[in-house]
């Protein structure tokens, strides 16, 4: 059987194999290509075609594909054979470097925002080289950016590698005043990926989980997550067994797949890659997600990696660890110099000017119909955006402000008070779950997105915002006597300008609430009150002012958003009056009939039986069957006018929000308290007492 080592990384055409496979002249023009930007000539890109190819076929692949992110936040991929038939009736396996770097899929039907009409179906697949191929399902997967005819972004992977370029030529412009030169600088991401896994007999008859991702029924079980037993639990040995799969063929694609666990939710669980670049980790973790949803499958069971499926326990989220390097360098890093501490402050004060500045574009990068019912619980971030920093750090800064001098304590060494065990070092900063954006020693820690979403999008507005922050130190330092001094100066100046950002309580708290407020701080519940952020001026001037989004591109994802949540919360909406009509509420009605029956056979073998608890359940059953139909007819009635809403995306999503997710909530309350009453035997759907707790 074959160590990790020997197969990790064998379906990815990786450095190592670029370096084996490639002539050293093509493999580092290649590498300035990835490094330095430095563009690739077509006779270059045939050389490297040709050695990829030959790689691909011997790992078995018959296909290549552009694997690309459109609007609509998943991959996509049209599959061509290698073969090239030849006049004689053989066929030869081809792959030029036209082919390589370039690619025209049909445009037409993925979402645009305007970008691009119907008829309008031009598009290109480009070539990243900074992101490997791959090997999935015998077909080379080469990951492109997506653009239009006209040269507009139409997916989540250009405006990234856009910003990051951005942040990277402002960072090296700071970094070089501290007296370190770089080609570039990184940002890098280690997302955490929550899921829940279900059997799938269950998952089969539970249409609303099958259609929508989500339970849009299902009163409380008698069982939560109340005595915590599930986190970092023992793991059932078929979950175990699932487990041990993923990582296996995301260990054969290079991905460093480093941390499982159990969730503290009944059958949710979570997995970790180790730090990469930003946009190859997020490549890895579309990737990951891809391979959880197949192998779940082979294992009898469904992933699902909605933000809320169930309702009444935790939600799953993905968390964002963003961090900095500069070759061996992590910015983000303290440091023991005074140089050192100066630069790492620069950077420190720089997150919090962006996450201030532009806290509600942060909020709209993550706002979506399931991450909605996510945040503000059961672990998850509120929708106020804030910075935690721990004790020591603020209070640092709090010196800062003052004027004062600060002697930093270090690492304090715990006593655990037994004495065959040895003493631990205490960190610096402790951990806030409720808190959006938190510092954690050497990175910052995002914890609004959502488990289903493309982290393209927060890692683009912190990349940008930051480089603004970062510009905004450039011009403030530029021309000063004394660098330091100055550095010193704008760190002062911005902390006083923007610590209302920092807060290290509780975040679910009501006086928080009332606090942001009072601070000026944005409270942007649902998506409809985030996503118009996006096209305010200041947002607009930023994604222009370092070419990352032009006004056009802004204007299409704003619409590509709304127009999402208002069709997710439209296809719920009418999963749920479906099945409510023809599975709810027949069993309510059916079982109401037996009980009917029931009290007139007493009655008839017995007069003048008292059957005081059949006639009450009856009555429960009755109210509870017309309070179904009168909130079924409300519902309709909201969907039907939401629908009819035409040419404003804005006002539509509004309508859905405030009209049919509200009908929608009033819906399930009735249902789900019919849940408690119905018969077992005659309740047509899975409750979530057998979905949440198999074996």
């Amino acid at each position: 059987m074959a160590t990790v080592a020997e197969f990790y990384g064998r379906k990815v055409f990786n450095d190592h194999v670029m370096q084996e496979r490639l002539p050293t002249a093509t493999y580092n023009m290649l590498s300035k290509t990835i490094e330095e930007g430095k563009p690739l000539d077509l006779e270059v890109a045939n050389i490297i075609a040709h050695a990829m190819k030959e790689w691909a076929i011997e790992q078995g692949a018959t296909h290549f594909t552009h694997w690309f992110q459109p609007l609509t936040g998943i991959t996509s991929e049209k599959h061509d054979a290698f073969i090239n038939p030849q006049p004689d009736g053989r066929a030869l396996m081809t792959f030029s470097g036209e082919e390589l770097i370039q690619s025209e899929p049909d445009a037409s039907s993925f979402p645009s925002g305007g970008l691009r009409a119907t008829f309008e179906a031009r598009g290109y697949t480009a070539w990243d080289p900074t992101s490997y191929a791959f090997i999935k399902d015998n077909v080379l997967c080469i990951p492109t950016v997506f653009c239009s005819y006209t040269g507009e972004a139409l997916d989540k992977k250009t405006p990234l590698l856009r910003s990051m370029s951005a942040f990277s030529e402002q960072a090296c412009k700071v970094l070089h005043l501290f007296g370190i030169d770089v080609p570039n600088v990184k940002t890098m991401c280690g997302p955490e990926q929550e899921y829940f896994l279900i059997r799938k007999e269950e998952y089969e008859i539970r249409q609303d989980i099958m259609i929508t991702g989500r339970s849009l029924f299902g009163a409380a079980p008698c069982k939560g997550q109340e005595l915590s037993e599930h986190y970092f639990g023992s793991i059932r040995h078929k979950v175990l067994a699932f487990m041990q799969e993923v990582d296996n063929e995301l260990w054969e694609l290079g991905i460093s797949a480093k941390t499982r666990h159990n969730e503290v939710a009944p059958t949710q669980h979570e997995l970790a890659i180790i730090y990469t670049d930003t946009n190859r980790a997020i490549d890895y973790n579309l990737l990951t997600m891809e391979v959880m949803r197949k192998v779940a499958a082979k294992h009898g069971l469904v992933c699902l990696q909605h933000e809320k499926p169930f309702a009444g326990i935790n939600g799953s989220g993905k968390h964002n660890n963003w961090s900095i390097k500069a070759g061996d360098i992590n910015v983000l890093e303290p440091g023991v110099t005074d140089s050192e501490q100066l630069r790492f402050l620069v950077f420190l004060t720089a997150m919090i000017e962006a996450a201030d500045e532009y806290q509600g574009l942060l909020r709209a990068s993550v706002a979506s119909a399931g991450n909605d019912m996510r945040l503000g619980a059961d672990e998850a971030p509120p929708a106020i955006i804030s910075i935690f920093l721990g004790d020591e750090l603020t209070a640092h800064i709090e010196a800062i402000i003052a004027g004062e001098d600060y002697e930093q304590t270090g690492n304090v060494r715990m006593d655990l008070g037994v004495a065959t065990l040895p003493a631990l070092l205490k960190d610096n900063t402790d951990r806030n779950r409720t808190s959006p954006l938190a510092f954690t020693g050497n990175k910052f820690e995002f914890r609004m997105p959502g488990s289903a979403v493309n982290l393209s999008d927060i890692n683009t507005v912190i990349n940008t915002a930051m480089a603004k922050s970062l510009s905004n130190f450039l011009a403030y330092v530029e021309g000063a006597g004394d660098f330091e001094e100055a550095a010193r100066a704008w760190v002062k100046k911005t902390l006083i300008e923007r610590k209302r950002i920092i807060f290290n309580g509780d975040g679910y708290s009501d006086e928080w609430k009332s606090e942001a407020k009072r601070r000026g701080l944005l409270n942007l519940a649902s998506t409809p009150d985030a996503i118009p952020v996006m096209i305010e001026q200041k947002s607009i001037d930023l994604f222009k002012e370092f070419e990352v989004l032009n006004e056009a591109e802004i204007q299409s994802r704003y619409e590509v958003k709304l127009e999402q949540y208002s069709k997710i919360l439209n296809i719920e909406g009418k999963t749920m009056s479906h099945m409510t009509r023809r599975k709810i509420l027949p069993a309510v009605t059916e079982f109401a009939g037996m009980i009917a029956s029931t009290i007139v056979a007493k009655k008839a073998a017995c007069p003048g039986i008292e059957c005081t608890a059949d006639e009450e359940l009856l009555q429960s059953l009755n109210d509870g069957a017309n309070a179904i139909g009168k909130h079924l007819k409300a519902l309709d009635a909201d969907i039907e006018h939401a629908q009819s809403i035409s040419g404003d995306w804005l006002a539509s999503a509004r309508a859905y929000h405030d009209e049919v997710l509200r009908s929608m909530t009033s819906l399930r309350e009735v249902v789900d308290g019919m849940e408690g009453l119905v018969s077992t035997k005659l309740w047509p759907v899975p409750t979530y007492n057998k979905i949440l707790f198999y074996i």
